[in-house]
């Protein structure tokens, strides 16, 4: 009997342990299930840009605790960032500076007969920063010169490159991190680093006006405007840096949300879709105290020429086009006042005839499109 106890008594406890770690393994697979429920992946640059701080402001605005998540991942470089979309597992979507997408183009970089990913909106503007050293009193005077352009594939790297062959520029270009070359820059190694990065950049903010650095001003022509927007930094931007009468001009690089083709993955289709309707339905607050200034500059229905929008993108557009802000007559006329500035500045004109003005109201209408609201 007491073997039969001892006998029945090892059964009982072994049914109770492969219970338990049937029902262990249930629980598993369901907190796994839950945990990856609604997950997008969103790949930005560096930490020394802004775009950390947008996929956080991101992450926030859509997290719900239970069927919508943002994972931001800090990918290796604006250039990387395309490659990752097309091809790395797991990347749902990334913000992309749009001149590294003519970059690859014209390098034949990301194979294929599409280059082009989709999007889902056009997002913020970033500012070209070129920092030199006190002797440095233009931008010909790097004639020759070593200048820091960040890491190779960053999207400082490929606008710098692309800026000074339009301006015909021969320059040594050097490739360290931003901290580093700051570093150098001080010490006298180099005589300028450029940066791309949304105003204010922070890397910026605790120089001291006794250190002699000082921003350049970057040549505003056809060659430029063609492919940038002008732009200026103030002395509201870096007041210790730009005095309120010299304020600096310069150009800026537009960045895009981007989305890989997930139409043969219908969970991450459906999952960005998700994404898409919490983004936009939410976007107002993003516009308010708290959020990055440069959520101001996004107009969520803004075309991107060449081009094409995220189905799921488009479909909410379509279906809440009386819900997305539009231009009030004042704030029209003085974004179209803006412009006018700016390209009587890159043309040097004082005065227009009638038809020079028709063809840049058209231009205006082209470039209001991707403008700060």
């Amino acid at each position: 009997m007491i073997a039969f106890a001892s006998g029945k008594s090892s059964v009982m406890a072994a049914f109770a342990i492969g219970g338990f770690s049937l029902f262990a393994c249930s629980a598993t697979a369901q907190q796994a299930s839950a945990v990856n429920r609604g997950v997008v992946e969103l790949e930005t640059s560096g930490s020394a840009g802004i775009s950390v701080r947008i996929a956080e402001d991101l992450a926030k605005l859509v997290d719900d605790g239970a069927t919508r998540r943002v994972l931001p991942v800090v990918g290796k470089g604006a250039l990387q960032n395309l490659i990752d979309l097309k091809y790395l597992r797991g990347v749902d979507m990334a913000i992309v500076p749009i001149d590294v997408l003519d970059y690859a183009v014209e390098r034949r970089i990301v194979a294929g007969a599409d280059l082009t990913p989709s999007y889902i909106t056009r997002l913020y503007n970033e500012e070209f920063h070129l920092l030199a050293r006190p002797e440095i009193k233009s931008i010909a005077d790097l004639a020759n010169r070593e200048v820091n352009v960040d890491i190779q594939g960053s999207g400082t790297a490929i606008t710098a490159n692309r800026l000074f062959g339009f301006l015909d520029l021969s320059v040594k270009t050097t490739n360290d991190s931003q901290e580093v070359a700051l570093q150098k820059l001080r010490s006298g190694a180099i005589s300028a680093l450029a940066f791309v990065a949304g105003k204010p950049a922070p890397l910026f903010l605790s120089l001291g006006s006794n250190e002699g650095l000082h921003f350049i001003p970057v040549p505003i022509n056809r060659s430029t405007t063609n492919a940038y927007v002008p732009s200026r930094l103030a002395s509201t931007d870096y007041p210790s840096l730009i005095s309120q009468e010299r304020p600096v001009d310069t150009i800026a690089v537009g960045n895009v949300l981007a989305v890989a083709e997930l139409r043969q993955a219908p969970e991450r289709y459906r999952n960005v879709g998700n994404f898409v309707e919490a983004f936009f339905t939410g976007f107002q607050s993003l516009l308010r105290p708290g959020h990055h200034p440069k959520w101001q500059e996004v107009s969520l229905s803004a075309e991107l020429p060449g081009w094409r929008r995220h189905a799921t993108a488009d479909q909410w557009l379509q279906r809440n086009v009386q819900l997305v802000q539009t231009l009030k007559p004042d704030e029209l006329r003085a974004m179209f006042s803006r412009f006018v500035d700016q390209r009587r500045q890159a043309t040097g004109q004082v005065t227009m005839t009638p038809e020079q003005k028709k063809e840049l109201f058209e231009q205006f209408r082209s470039w209001q499109s991707g403008q700060a609201r």
